[in-house]
């Protein structure tokens, strides 16, 4: 596996160093450099750093390691491919996503999930380990989000205005969610041993990718977050 250090490289010129690259990489030295192995097809690329804004945007079947945390917009419109990062993630985490799959060890900033969606067979899944701030899956159209609140100390797993506008897709959060308010346009209930076990390959990938227990995950109440609204934005724009 080729190595490239980045740290007398702008993003343009470690962009074009990894695009010349047929096989595998791993890149060192990365401090805010945005874009990185966008639209990338089949591949290995391992990022030790922070990577900034947009990593990942229009993945196209790469595989991306990060071994530190990301900046916003990863996984920007991402089509197919992976993304795991081995610490958190900035805002806007899998920006209209349409397949693929995204593991963050840790947490999210706002607005994770806004806009995915999913195609016939391309079902686009994001797994956070700890919490998401404001807006999680705002206008969520497709695919699945799971968040699981681990090492939180006690904070709610997300915060205000979760699933604001969303009309498709699923929602997982690792909570009873007694001080969650959702809007009028989706329902939250209880996870069922069904509900559980359609997602319990993504679940048991998580704790493979950062060593955690699945027991310990799993002995805890879930909550499952469904629209059940034709029309979603309707609270938004008609005055009762």
């Amino acid at each position: 596996m080729l190595t490239i250090d980045a740290s007398e490289l702008d993003y343009r010129r470690l962009n074009e160093e990894i695009r010349a690259v047929e096989g595998d990489v791993t890149v060192t030295g990365c401090l805010g450099h945005r874009f990185i192995a966008a639209g990338l097809g089949d591949r290995n690329i391992e990022l030790i750093g922070t990577p900034g804004n947009a990593l990942g945007a229009y993945l196209n079947g790469a595989s991306i390691t990060v071994r530190g945390n990301a900046q916003d917009a990863m996984g920007d419109t991402m089509n197919t491919g992976r993304i795991v990062v081995y610490g958190s993630a900035g805002d806007a985490a899998g920006y209209a996503m349409r397949g693929g799959e995204i593991y963050v060890r840790d947490n999210a900033g706002y607005r994770a999930g806004i806009h995915m969606k999913e195609y016939q067979d391309k079902c686009p899944v994001m797994v956070i380990g700890g919490r998401c701030g404001s807006f999680l899956g705002e206008y969520q159209a497709g695919g699945i989000i799971i968040v699981l609140g681990l090492g939180i100390s006690g904070r709610d797993v997300v915060g205000n205005f979760p699933c604001t506008g969303m009309h498709g897709g699923r929602m997982y959060l690792r909570s009873d969610c007694a001080n969650i308010r959702f809007p009028k346009n989706v329902t939250a209930s209880p996870a069922t041993p069904g509900d559980l076990a359609s997602i319990d390959r993504y679940i048991s990938e998580f704790c493979s990718l950062f060593g955690i227990d699945k027991k310990e995950v799993l002995d805890s109440p879930f909550t499952k977050v469904a629209p059940d609204s034709k029309n979603p934005y309707e609270e938004m724009y008609v005055a009762n």
